[in-house]
């Protein structure tokens, strides 16, 4: 072909490098947000041991990546099936990525102030069920799942190849993304954890990053309808 991809690999439905470059941005900017995972990552770092805090990291991971792949079994389904009702999913994720800004600005300080208090392991674990933990804390956040049913979507071509492909592809980046931030988190988390508390702007400001992104991915989904 002209463009010099393979009939074999453009068939698949690649990702173009604008959407996986929006994607990869966007996770980045969203790990780095005090949060949940930061907070279960900082638990077992602080906790227990930093390899504690990269296991529960390598299991957060594991399991974003299976959501990814459900999420985007089931989005390639309604595209094919149903493409009002795909369209109408776009709409209602559009909604609720901008909630999801607008949560995180109201939510900042309240994030920032939990870092200071991030609990304590109670008892040491072994690394394999901690692991696990980590699968399992994923796999059962329904906002986990919410996120990708509205993030996706967007960046996805239906008539470009393989729509489950594009959406494993960039339903994947969200995880694999947050691996960076989450081992930086666990390799040096009471460190991480004193910063954020002796310099509460930054942390803000983080969140604040982050309702930008989301709120500019949801607006962007109004526009291009």
């Amino acid at each position: 072909p002209a463009s010099g991809v393979p009939d074999e690999v453009s068939g698949l439905g690649v990702p173009t490098l604008e959407a996986i470059v929006a994607v990869t941005f966007a996770g980045l900017a969203l790990s780095a947000t005090p949060g949940p995972s930061m907070l279960y990552v900082l638990s077992r770092s602080i906790g227990q041991s930093p390899s504690a805090g990269l296991m529960s990291a390598a299991g957060l991971a594991v399991g974003g990546i299976a959501l990814a792949a459900a999420a985007a079994l089931g989005l390639a389904a309604t595209v094919q099936y149903s493409p009002a009702l795909y369209a109408t999913i776009r709409l209602a994720g559009g909604a609720y990525l901008i909630y999801l800004g607008l949560m995180s600005v109201h939510n900042a300080r309240a994030d920032v102030d939990s870092v200071k208090s991030v609990g304590q392991v109670r008892r040491v674990q072994s690394l394999d069920r901690i692991f696990l933990q980590g699968i399992v804390v994923e796999l059962l956040n329904p906002k986990t799942i919410l996120f990708f049913m509205a993030f996706i979507p967007q960046f996805v071509d239906d008539t470009a190849g393989s729509v489950v492909f594009q959406m494993l592809v960039l339903g994947a980046l969200v995880p694999l993304t947050a691996v960076p931030s989450d081992i930086i988190v666990a390799l040096s988390g009471g460190v991480i954890a004193n910063k954020i508390s002796a310099h509460r702007r930054v942390g803000v400001a983080l969140h604040w990053l982050s309702a930008t992104v989301l709120i500019g991915l949801g607006l962007r989904i109004f526009v291009d309808f």
